[in-house]
């Protein structure tokens, strides 16, 4: 059976890559090693893929921006190493912004999932059917975000999270904890997914102390995060949690507990 699919004669294209009927792929891309590309897939110019990267049918890597500002600069949208882009998900280019959307390495994007422009998803992150990232949102590693979230732009969620399906998010979500309800609010740590990734009895009892005095001692934030400062000892967890609720520009959910 004859090839039938379109490969740019100025794309890059690795060692292995399997390119399903019906796919194409545009000139000022970059394909890693032992890619699996299915049919019916779209990769604009600006795509860089990493290797083992599997794509399937209906997704869209490097379309120019949904942003009005964008005046056509040459921009990028990345994706990780060893990640899955299900059916039908989008992965916009960048802006002049940030120059480039990432999408880091081990991640599983499920279907009709859309990731926006100069957004930066981290490694090892899962996100759930029909997601939607606004732009410049920032998600940090391991994050696992519920279906059908929605994400407003230039909001924040720490690594280690865990969103409730259906999630409105329009306030940052510091890292290690369950977000869920209406609105958006704390609701405990994610100690599940700290076991599975590994994390000590220990490290989760020191961490679980900072969000019951962050959260739970009827104290603003400010307030809150000077008690945490002068009566827990200094920790790589107390600091990660203190920098992210002092650097949040949206500022960070509350408690619903």
């Amino acid at each position: 059976m004859n090839q039938m699919y379109y490969v740019h004669p100025d794309a890059k294209i690795g060692n292995n890559v399997k390119i399903g009927n019906f796919t194409n792929i545009y000139e000022n891309v970059e394909i890693g090693d032992n890619c699996e590309i299915h049919g019916n897939v779209t990769i604009y110019p600006g795509a860089r893929i990493g290797s083992g990267v599997r794509i399937f049918p209906g997704a869209v890597v490097a379309a120019i921006p949904q942003d009005l500002k964008f005046r056509g600069e040459e921009t990028f949208a990345y994706v990780g190493d060893g990640t899955t882009l299900r059916e039908c998900v989008t992965v916009n280019r960048g802006t002049a912004s940030k120059g480039k959307t990432v999408v880091g390495s081990g991640c599983l994007i499920m279907a009709y999932n859309h990731v926006a422009h100069d957004c930066h998803v981290g490694n090892g992150v899962i996100m759930s059917n029909n997601c939607q990232l606004a732009g410049e949102v920032v998600v940090d590693d391991c994050a696992v975000l519920g279906g059908g979230c929605l994400v407003h732009q230039f909001c924040h969620l720490g690594r280690n999270i865990m969103l409730q399906g259906g999630a409105l998010v329009n306030k940052d979500i510091p890292p290690f904890v369950k977000a869920a309800r209406e609105p958006i609010s704390y609701v405990g740590l994610n100690t599940v997914g700290l076991h599975r990734r590994g994390f000590s009895q220990e490290d989760i009892q020191a961490i679980g102390e900072i969000y019951r005095l962050l959260y739970l001692s009827d104290l603003n934030v400010t307030n809150a995060v000077r008690l945490i400062q002068d009566t827990l000892p200094e920790s790589k967890y107390r600091d990660e949690i203190v920098n992210f609720v002092v650097n949040s520009e949206r500022g960070v959910i509350r408690s619903a507990i």
